[in-house]
């Protein structure tokens, strides 16, 4: 568990949605960065490609993306995996075509005070669930599925995986209604005890801002692909 929860929760809440923050002209230049940048994982299984935000591949946008958040959350700092030549990595770009489970981004190091978590669509379908419920341990994909649980040989900055959920929230069954209309890509059993807190809506120009402490995944709903930008803060 993170050694800081404390900190970490005074800073803590609730998600919201921030409207027309980016032009269509800085998208497309987000866009032009995700396709020069270096594919980082072809998931052919998952159906997903994952490319790394490299530091300098475009200072004007890192500039741009920062001051903007800033003036949403006030002072922080990026979360940064390192690269092979331990350069920063400034976020996450994701194609995917298949919803993404539940997990949560909480980080790597137990000594960090995790802070907010951002993501630009730089598509405009697919929506993603912020559920009410935290964690407060690692970056870990939550589910069931017996093989999954047996992963155990992880690689750097891959998240662990766990059914911990479901012994930390009540055994309050997942509503039905809310279930089938967002969430029909999960087992109802993996969602026991979760309530959905936002379904955010992609929506071209806008950010979502949510606590790292948040569970949370996409909804079902994904018409061919969605492409979205995923950044990682702390204090």
């Amino acid at each position: 568990m993170h050694k800081n929860i404390d900190k970490i929760k005074k800073l803590e809440s609730s998600p919201k949605v921030i409207k027309n923050l980016f032009n269509k002209i800085e998208l497309d230049k987000f866009l032009k960065l995700y396709q020069d940048l270096p594919t980082t994982v072809h998931n052919k299984k998952q159906n997903v490609i994952k490319k790394r935000w490299l530091k300098n591949y475009n200072e004007e946008l890192e500039l741009l993306f920062n001051e903007k958040v800033k003036n949403e959350i006030g002072e922080f700092k990026m979360d940064n995996l390192k690269d092979e030549n331990n350069d920063d990595i400034l976020g996450l770009f994701q194609e995917s075509y298949n919803p993404i489970g539940l997990h949560v981004d909480a980080g790597f190091n137990l000594d960090e005070i995790i802070f907010k978590q951002t993501l630009i669509p730089l598509t405009s379908k697919g929506s993603t669930v912020i559920f009410k419920n935290k964690f407060y341990g690692n970056s870990t994909n939550f589910t069931i599925d017996e093989k999954e649980l047996k992963v155990k040989d992880l690689k750097y900055g891959q998240n662990m995986r766990s059914s911990d959920h479901l012994k930390i929230f009540k055994k309050k069954p997942f509503n039905q209604e809310e279930y089938k209309k967002y969430l029909k890509h999960e087992k109802i059993e993996n969602l026991s005890g979760l309530e959905i807190d936002l379904v955010y809506e992609w929506e071209l120009g806008s950010i979502l801002i949510f606590d790292r402490s948040r569970l949370h995944c996409s909804s079902s709903l994904i018409d061919g692909k969605k492409i979205g930008l995923t950044t990682f803060t702390k204090k």
